[in-house]
């Protein structure tokens, strides 16, 4: 299965994002994206796949993960269960390197923890007393407002850094960083998430980002390994699944609302990413008559 690029927008007036996710069973098809990621599992049990290995999860579960590497966490069958009353939960945050501002990295204290986010790309599992730490951090940045949010999750890539309590994922580097790749991706991805519902044509990202129409076509095929229609369907059925679980709108609201003008075509999309008709997935996630 190709991997789906995804993205969680930022709230206005945060430079990254955390979220608390609560649900039936864990829904993120496996994916990639542009953003570093540290991921907490604090209740359900799986198997998770990251790059080119499978391994066991459950609570406390702690990984940090670099720029574009695949991964998804899967639920064991009894989740999946129609009256199933079991809940997977786990909280995510979402940063950038620019999060920090420009050249943070290039700082003469900060040359730990470059390293450490170049060590990411192999994916990294965080075990010991270092996993109990930022455990207990990620419970306080959730709480976190302003200032005090970007000063935890620094001091939880200080920590990071300085840790012994790290292990490698994967055998070898998934993708490689290109700093001039990242940031033309993060404006298409920015773009993109801004303006999904309603229509977006070739000409007019490939304008933003200074590229042909077939230059970018090509460009965004080879980075991605899907055509950027495709994308866009992706971000716009993230976007519905979100709906589908945290409101009761219709579909019909829900088709509208996430950029699609033809309901035949939405369902037809949302079957491929997850599988389910918009209304069978909005039941396993909720509980609810359909």
């Amino acid at each position: 299965m190709k991997p789906a690029l995804e993205y969680l927008p930022r709230n206005s007036g945060e430079s990254f994002v955390i979220k608390h996710f609560d649900y039936q069973y864990f829904p993120t098809p496996w994916h990639f994206h542009p953003e570093y990621e540290i991921v907490l599992v604090t209740e359900s049990t799986g198997k998770r796949f990251i790059g080119d290995q499978i391994s066991d999860f459950k609570p406390g579960d702690l990984v940090l993960l670099g720029p574009y590497l695949p991964h998804t966490y899967q639920n064991d069958a009894h989740y999946f269960e129609k009256r199933s009353e079991l809940k997977a939960r786990s909280i995510v945050v979402h940063f950038r390197e620019d999060s920090f501002g420009d050249n943070f990295f290039m700082l003469p204290e900060t040359q730990r923890i470059s390293a450490l986010l170049n060590r990411s790309f192999k994916g990294l599992s965080i075990t010991g007393n270092t996993n109990k730490v930022i455990s207990s951090k990620l419970y306080d940045l959730l709480d976190a407002r302003g200032f005090s949010r970007w000063l935890i999750l620094s001091e939880i890539l200080n920590i990071l850094s300085l840790s012994e309590d790290l292990q490698y994922i994967c055998n070898g580097i998934i993708t490689a960083k290109n700093d001039t790749e990242t940031t033309r991706m993060n404006t298409i991805i920015d773009f993109v998430t801004n303006n999904f519902t309603r229509v977006i044509t070739i000409p007019e990202i490939s304008n933003r980002v200074n590229m042909t129409e077939n230059s970018f076509s090509r460009y965004f095929s080879y980075r991605t390994r899907k055509s950027f229609t495709v994308f866009v369907n992706e971000v716009r059925l993230h976007h519905a699944s979100k709906l589908l679980i945290e409101t009761s709108k219709s579909v019909t609201e829900v088709c509208l609302e996430s950029g699609f003008n033809n309901l035949s075509n939405f369902n037809r999309q949302f079957r491929i990413i997850y599988n389910n008709n918009p209304l069978t997935f909005r039941k396993l996630y909720q509980n609810q008559e359909i």
